[in-house]
This record gives structure tokens, C-alpha cells and sequence, in this order.
């Protein structure tokens, strides 16, 4: 029996959801539903259910932002339990990697959105905990109000420091995180217009990678930005629908 909490047990689990998760024939069958009722049944019948959850017909924007962002949190818990003690801190920091975007928003003095009041994060933020110990939401919203810009090199810092070993000594998660920063990169591109090009040239590219990470803890990592890049591409066909409703869909 493989036993839970090493890479072997980690990659059975990994594996099985990698070869579980919707092709492009999925997507492309919710893209021409317009009704949000008959895009969910169809997604619910396919690999997409597992990401749906409790969201339902009449779930509201801030209801689908709540239940999206419960969903990648739970997928990050899940995946730290899997791995070897040694990895966990860093994996359960990625957590915190979709919140950036927000968090500078705030760093800025931005309004708050309606579905903090609701999420864990709320609360999160409101603690006093912001020592390098207990960094977290709260210690990186503080540290981005003395320079929002560099919220993401804060965030950045503190999983290097949380990786039981240095990025270029892991193999292939020296890869990742120059895919990743080259797709950062090329969204602040100023003629930069088409993000959803960028995304799936990102997704074939960590496709592949991970396909050669085997028994590697690198594989987690690259699986985590797979399933956030899937969680948001089904945001915004939901949020689409029900936000902007008249708006033309996939052709």
C-alpha cells in the first residue's frame, strides 16, 4: 500500500485528477449554452462538476466569487495533506496566490467587495498576526499598503522561504515559476488584448510539464495552477451570464 504523505501517494492522487479534469470538447459545449440553468446542467454532466459545488441557477455574482474561491482553498488543503510534511507549508501558501489581485486592490484604498463580508478571508484580514511567523493574508495587506506593487514579490519571498529546498535544486519547479513569470510578463504588455490566448498557451505549455514531473513535488504545484486556471475560465463563462446576460457568446 502507498503510504499517505509521500510523493508516490501524492502523484496516484494528482494523476488521477489530472486525467479527470474537462477537455477543450467540455468547455466548447457550456461555451454555446446561454441560459445559466442549462449551461450548469451540462456542466454537471461532465468533468466541470467537480468544480460547481453548491452554485446553482439563481446564485448570484458574489455567491459564485464565494463558492469558486472555497473551491481552489479546499483543492490546496487537499493536495498539502497528500505531499510529505516538508512541502506543505508552501503549498498551503498558494492559497493566498488568487487573493493578490484583491489585496492590492486594497493595499490602494479600494472598496472592499461585497462577498469579503461573507468569506473566510474577511476575517483573515482583520488579524493582528502580521509577523513574518504568521504571515498571511493580514501581513501581506500590510505590507503592500507601504508599496502595493510589490505585493506579489512579498508573496513570492515568503514561499521561497516556506520550499524545503531552493526552486533551482527541485526539478522542474524552476520551470514553473518561469512559465509563470513569463505569462505574468506578457499581460502587462501593453497591446496585449487577447488574455484568453495567453491562458491556453499557458495551460498546454504546464499540460506537458506536468506529464514529465512525475514523482516530482513540482507536479503539485503545476496541478494547482491547472486547476486555477480551469476555476477561473469557468468564472467567467458564469459570470458573463449573469453579469452581463445580453452580452454575445462563444462562436
Amino acid at each position: 500500500m502507498i503510504e499517505a504523505g509521500s510523493l508516490e501517494y501524492a502523484h496516484a492522487r494528482l494523476g488521477a485528477r489530472f486525467g479527470a479534469r474537462p477537455d477543450e470538447l467540455a468547455w466548447r459545449r457550456i461555451e454555446m449554452i446561454r441560459d445559466v440553468g442549462g449551461m450548469l446542467d451540462a456542466a454537471r454532466a461532465s468533468p466541470l462538476s467537480v468544480y460547481l459545488g453548491e452554485i446553482g441557477p439563481d446564485a448570484d455574482a458574489h455567491a459564485i466569487e464565494l463558492a469558486l474561491r472555497a473551491l481552489l482553498r479546499e483543492r490546496v488543503r487537499a493536495i498539502a495533506a497528500w505531499m510529505p510534511p516538508e512541502w506543505r507549508a508552501a503549498i498551503e501558501w498558494c492559497a493566498l496566490l488568487p487573493e493578490l489581485p484583491l489585496l492590492q486592490h486594497l493595499a490602494r484604498g479600494g472598496t472592499p467587495p461585497p462577498w469579503l463580508r461573507d468569506d473566510p478571508l474577511g476575517a483573515a484580514l482583520r488579524d493582528c498576526g502580521c509577523g513574518p511567523v504568521a504571515a498571511g493574508p493580514a501581513f501581506l495587506l500590510a505590507e503592500g499598503k507601504l508599496n502595493p506593487d510589490r505585493i506579489a514579490v512579498t508573496w513570492f519571498a515568503e514561499w521561497q522561504r516556506r520550499l524545503p529546498v531552493p526552486v533551482a535544486a527541485s526539478p522542474f519547479l524552476s520551470d514553473v515559476v518561469r512559465l509563470l513569470m513569463e505569462h505574468a510578463a506578457a499581460f502587462r504588455e501593453p497591446l496585449q488584448i487577447e488574455g484568453w490566448t495567453l491562458r491556453r498557451a499557458l495551460h498546454a505549455r504546464l499540460t506537458q510539464l506536468f506529464r514529465r514531473a512525475t514523482l516530482t513535488p513540482a507536479a503539485a504545484f503545476i496541478f494547482l495552477t491547472l486547476s486555477a486556471l480551469d476555476v477561473e475560465r469557468l468564472r467567467g463563462e458564469l459570470l458573463r451570464r449573469v453579469v452581463f446576460p445580453r452580452l454575445p457568446l462563444a462562436s
